[in-house]
């Protein structure tokens, strides 16, 4: 399960529709203590700038671990958003997910009025939906 402040899911949906039409995509750090907290929110550019397709830009990520690592964090989830489908990870989404102990939370932003916040382990290709609590 996914327990999430409702801050940071706000800020998740937000950077999905500044970023729409293109896919938005980051990480929410926490503290590597085994907590699964998610604590830090941290943008991070779609190098792609895609539509259909999320890829972080790979000096970002590289700057972006190196600085988790130093405040002994860890990335506890990592969004993107789907700009015209479901809230469901793509083949390519199980492919490139390679952290099995995140969150990998997806926002879909299809409905301009209305979004589709879910959450899922992805682990060897293989999804699994999570429940998702939003603190208050």
């Amino acid at each position: 399960m996914l327990r999430i402040r409702r801050e940071l899911v706000d800020e998740i949906v937000a950077h999905a529709r500044r970023d729409h039409p293109d896919e938005a995509c980051g990480v929410i750090a926490g503290p590597d203590d085994g907590s699964d907290r998610p604590e830090r929110f941290i943008p991070m550019l779609n190098a792609a700038r895609s539509p259909t397709f999320y890829q972080f830009d790979s000096g970002d990520q590289l700057r972006l671990y190196r600085e988790m690592a130093a405040n002994d964090e860890v990335p506890v989830v990592i969004y993107h958003s789907h700009t015209a489908t479901e809230a469901y990870p793509s083949r390519t989404d199980a492919s490139i997910a390679s952290e099995p102990f995140a969150h990998y939370v997806l926002v879909s932003t299809r409905d301009p009025e209305v979004h589709e916040f879910r959450s899922y382990r992805i682990v060897d290709g293989e999804i699994t939906e999570e429940p998702v609590e939003i603190e208050e």
